[in-house]
């Protein structure tokens, strides 16, 4: 019996593969961008610290001695030293008042907007530009601190001229700088909470430590390790503020990893030594944020 005639046909069928070679050619420019970009600069710093580099002269293959020199470095065990010291109060310091800065901003009083709009203003500057103005204000004649505290009967301070204070000093501008990014960012959280476990609470006679410590800081808490992620990474790659206000100084008192490789690098033209510096902060940062991230996914567990 012949077939019906009005019946259609099902397409013949396209294998994948047919499409594959009209779309990867679409990724290429990504990946040719990634590869020049990221992956070879990397195998490149990678190959330049098992050498013995200086400018002016030709590579001469050292293999790991760059790396038992460094660790040798006191000098580098310094400045590790001090990126840990800066890293953790530049990272404590906003978190703790920018959380608090978030509580009473989330709070209903008058003229809330205007003062938040004021709040968030030394974020929006450039590092480089903040570093230059508090560079003025902390000199020790003309500054206008030491001026300020003459009116109240403190004497001059030294700032960032004294070995002993001088990352405190650079922690201070870190928080004007940056405690409004962590507000913000605990705001955000702050907005988004129910309201029914403050109304159960209140019920039930809880005061606001209790309602803080038990509703608000666990259900924030997501944000807030968010706000550590950003400021962690933030202030391990620090070096604008601190090379434009100490460059370093007083001596090597405030020389980070960072300040350290540039000088290594840019003004003793060791470049083999200052890859070896890299490849050694890069496994540290890798370390660090392995770390954050599996504390950033817990927090999120356990909000959930």
């Amino acid at each position: 019996m012949p077939a019906d005639l009005t019946t259609p046909k099902a397409p013949p069928a396209r294998h994948s593969a047919d499409f594959t070679p009209r779309y990867w050619l679409f990724s290429l420019p990504a990946v040719l961008l990634i590869l020049g970009v990221i992956v070879f600069p990397w195998l490149f710093t990678l190959y330049m610290s098992g050498h013995d580099w200086k400018i002016g002269g030709g590579p001469e293959f050292v293999g790991l001695q760059n790396f038992s020199e460094l660790f040798r470095d006191t000098r580098f065990i310094e400045s590790m030293g001090h990126t840990a010291y800066f890293t953790i109060l530049a990272v404590v310091l906003p978190i703790v008042f920018g959380t608090a800065a978030a509580l009473v901003f989330h709070r209903e009083f008058p003229f809330r907007g205007l003062l938040r709009t004021i709040f968030v203003m030394p974020m929006m500057a450039t590092p480089v530009a903040v570093a230059l103005v508090w560079t003025m204000m902390f000199h020790p004649q003309l500054g206008v601190l030491n001026y300020l505290l003459s009116l109240v009967g403190v004497g001059p301070q030294p700032w960032v001229y004294d070995p002993h204070t001088v990352i405190p000093t650079l922690i201070l501008v870190e928080v004007w700088h940056w405690t409004p990014l962590v507000m913000l960012i605990v705001l955000g959280g702050l907005a988004g909470l129910p309201k029914e476990p403050y109304e159960s609470a209140l019920i039930d006679g809880a005061n606001s430590w209790h309602m803080f410590r038990h509703i608000t800081l666990p259900l924030v808490w997501p944000f807030i390790m968010v706000a550590i992620v950003i400021r962690t990474i933030d202030a391990l790659k620090a070096f604008d503020t601190i090379f434009v206000i100490t460059q370093g100084g007083p001596g090597t008192a405030s020389e980070t990893l960072n300040i350290f490789l540039y000088l290594q690098a840019f003004q003793f033209y060791k470049i083999g030594y200052a890859s070896a510096v890299v490849v050694i902060f890069f496994v540290i940062i890798i370390m660090l944020s392995l770390l954050l991230l599996y504390a950033r996914q817990k927090s999120k567990w356990n909000a959930e």
